[in-house]
């Protein structure tokens, strides 16, 4: 749902371009896991492969490195945690699959009042999914697009989003996580397509 549970910390990144193992020290979170299952880091969802009682480990691919800010983490890095939404549970936030669908990059942090507004470049063939006002999630948090243009977007930070996420912690040029709303992307899918005929 993009409501941050836990910010983790990564204990060790093992491996190269063909793969890595990323253990995190995540200990609200592990308990509570199973092996095997789905754990959304800083937006990417991952299989935890290992599981101990204050650590997660997971492996990510080539695909999963090409196509996200994982293969940038290093052992101290700060990650967003969020478990798999079970059944039954609110949905907070908004529809998050965890399927990254791009990588942007911080171009302005400003404070704002008692938060802060923070700018992202954004991938142009990602921008015809974004709308003033609608949910876009950005390192794994569900977040409201508070201003668009041609090349990007901007959104205003709580003080308890800048507190419970990593958000707080971005700087100019930093590279995050995209995943666009997936209704818009099943919108622009049902409207492109020609009718069959019946």
């Amino acid at each position: 749902t993009g409501i941050v549970r836990e910010i983790g910390v990564v204990a060790a990144v093992e491996g190269g371009e063909a793969g890595v193992r990323l253990s995190i020290a995540a200990p609200a979170t592990a308990p509570g896991i199973v092996l095997g299952g789905s754990v959304a880091i800083s937006g990417v969802c991952l299989t935890a492969v290992e599981i101990g009682e204050r650590e997660l480990v997971f492996e990510a691919v080539p695909e999963t490195l090409a196509r996200t800010s994982l293969g940038s983490l290093v052992a101290g890095s700060r990650v967003n945690i969020e478990p798999a939404l079970l059944a039954g549970e609110p949905l907070g936030g908004h529809y998050v699959q965890g399927h990254v669908d791009g990588v942007g990059t911080v171009r302005s942090v400003a404070p704002e009042g008692d938060g802060v507004r923070i700018g992202f470049a954004v991938p142009n063939d990602l921008l015809r999914y974004v709308a003033f006002k609608g949910s876009i999630t950005i390192e794994g948090v569900s977040l409201t697009v508070a201003a668009l243009d041609e090349t990007g977007l901007e959104v205003a930070l709580i003080p308890h989003t800048l507190e419970a996420t990593t958000l707080g912690g971005l700087a100019v040029g930093d590279p995050v996580n995209l995943e666009v709303d997936v209704l818009a992307k099943y919108v622009e899918r049902m409207t492109s397509r020609t009718p069959s005929a019946a």
